[in-house]
């Protein structure tokens, strides 16, 4: 089981089973709701136990996927792609060790100009 929480503690969720191997997005809207690129994973919706939901916020950021994020602090947790049977996890919420390794780096022709992706990793444009 992995256990993670938003920076004030008012959203804490639980997953159980294994991580996906995380993806690294730098696509705009990534960017813009982390504050940087995103690293997540995906993992079966029905993994995923949420307490505290109340403080859980969704923002729509396309017809197709909701972003979750605590309205206490803000912290961006989720990216939860609409009629999927699963759910991205942000690896930076996990409170325990995860046990995975950043398999890969997503719409890398949108990434920002103030870093450069040096990790060797596979590197989709889209």
């Amino acid at each position: 089981m992995h256990k993670g929480s938003c920076l004030c503690g008012a959203v804490r969720f639980t997953v159980e089973g294994d991580l996906s191997p995380p993806t690294a997005c730098h696509c705009t809207r990534c960017r813009k709701f982390t504050g940087h690129y995103e690293a997540g994973t995906d993992v079966p919706r029905s993994a995923v136990t949420v307490e505290n939901a109340q403080t859980l916020t969704w923002y729509h950021s396309s017809e197709k996927v909701r972003r979750g994020f605590c309205s206490v602090c803000g912290s961006s947790l989720f990216f939860d792609p609409i009629h999927v049977d699963r759910i991205g996890i942000f690896m930076g919420a996990f409170d325990t060790p995860t046990n995975t390794s950043l398999a890969m780096h997503i719409f890398v022709a949108d990434k920002g100009d103030y870093y450069e992706i040096t990790d060797r990793l596979p590197q989709n444009q889209q």
